[in-house]
């Protein structure tokens, strides 16, 4: 079939499967070329197919030749659809692990299911015996509590007092104010259930449990704080309580894993494109401004190189026990007193109309659809697709 991006609302709901390989196959390159870790050699990514938890797997297995089992949940093409992108990108990882030698399993469920974590579990035990690395990077809208029953959705929004600040319109280009309500306390409750720390511990306690983690095991999990533009959405907002919880289960986890010597570690990350921030008022036209300021000072960085300079300075640094507080800050560079000064100066000059920001939204768009596997040059998206695809390391329960 031929495929073109299809939307509904802010949801691109096709992929490419030749441009999601290419993306990946792009990551794999630039750790090649990048000097080799002395870092884990069995590592388990939760999250595995997408973002962060895509490019953890990617450093781990060919920057320190891991072994690596990825969970996550994804979908095949069915009929007239094409599979997710994450799809796409975890066959294409399963080949390149393949070509390369190295072992490579892929279990395709809902992880915060007791049934996705007994199956791991068991995985381990054939395979790799134990674990020296666990990452844990989910962001999920909506999550059943395994115990319960209860479903919980997670939403983005002020606490306290309505927030309102400008947003841009991606189609068109007009900027407009928009004013998103308070969350209700339910609505708190709900979001640190589904993007708290609670199934990271969980996950945890079962592998411990279990006898799989190694000595001197580490955990981690990722964040975001961002800047004060962006406070009462994120950091002063629902998922700023959320992230909290989050912190407070890593110093948690830190106590269970004495046994084992292990540590558990938040690493805070820079603002990214992904699906989810184009849909996030006020996320687009600060994402588009961060970029052009940070490119033009040499210093941007992409999930690739963010989760690589996370475990060659920090995780995995000289090679020892790494020994900072529960809390990493590899955000330090969006962060920077004169990157958020020239941030904040362009914002002022957009919303007063004094600065044309039509070259940035098109690099937006295209970031996005880049995501999805669309708008690579060096792919005739006019050719058939095969939309359905598989690999025999890939598990789907």
């Amino acid at each position: 079939m031929i495929i073109k991006p299809k939307f509904r609302g802010f949801v691109c709901a096709t992929a490419h499967p030749e441009g999601c390989a290419y993306l990946v196959k792009k990551q794999i390159q630039y750790v090649k070329a990048e000097q080799q870790l002395e870092g884990p050699k069995r590592v388990l990514v939760i999250g595995a197919s997408t973002g962060y938890g895509l490019a953890s797997r990617i450093v781990a297995a060919f920057g320190c030749g891991a072994s690596t089992i990825g969970v996550s949940l994804e979908k095949n093409a069915l009929h007239n659809t094409t599979a997710t992108a994450g799809w796409y990108n975890t066959v294409t990882f399963e080949k390149e692990a393949a070509a390369a030698g190295l072992y490579s399993r892929s279990i395709n469920g809902d992880a915060f299911s007791n049934e996705i974590k007994e199956k791991t579990i068991e995985l381990i035990k054939q395979d790799l015996k134990k674990i020296d690395l666990v990452v844990y990077s989910i962001a999920a809208p909506r999550r059943t509590d395994p115990a319960t029953g209860e479903m919980s959705s997670s939403v983005i929004k002020p606490i306290g007092k309505p927030f309102t600040s400008k947003t841009i319109n991606l189609n068109s280009h007009d900027l407009y104010d928009v004013t998103l309500e308070p969350a209700s306390e339910e609505e708190i409750r709900q979001t640190v259930k589904v993007m708290g720390g609670e199934d990271w511990q969980l996950w945890l306690e079962t592998l411990e449990n279990a006898g799989v983690l190694a000595e001197g095991v580490k955990t981690v999990s990722y964040s975001y704080i961002g800047p004060e533009l962006t406070y009462p959405i994120y950091t002063g907002g629902t998922i700023g309580k959320a992230k909290e919880h989050l912190v407070a289960t890593a110093k948690l986890l830190n106590d269970q894993l004495e046994s084992v010597g292990g540590q558990a570690f938040v690493s805070v990350n820079k603002a990214l494109v992904t699906q989810a921030s184009a849909a996030i008022p006020v996320v687009p036209l600060y994402l588009m401004l961060l970029t052009k300021v940070m490119e033009s000072k040499n210093i941007n960085e992409d999930c690739i190189e963010q989760i690589y300079r996370l475990f060659a300075d920090r995780l995995y640094a000289a090679g020892g026990r790494f020994d900072e507080t529960t809390v990493i800050r590899i955000d330090d560079r969006e962060l920077r007193e004169d990157v958020q000064a020239e941030v904040l100066q362009l914002w002022e000059q957009v919303c007063s109309g004094n600065q044309d920001v039509s070259g940035a939204v098109e690099r937006f768009r295209r970031e996005f659809l880049n995501l999805f596997g669309f708008e690579y040059e060096n792919i005739d998206y006019e050719q058939e697709s095969e939309a359905e695809q598989g690999h025999p390391h890939i598990l789907t329960l």
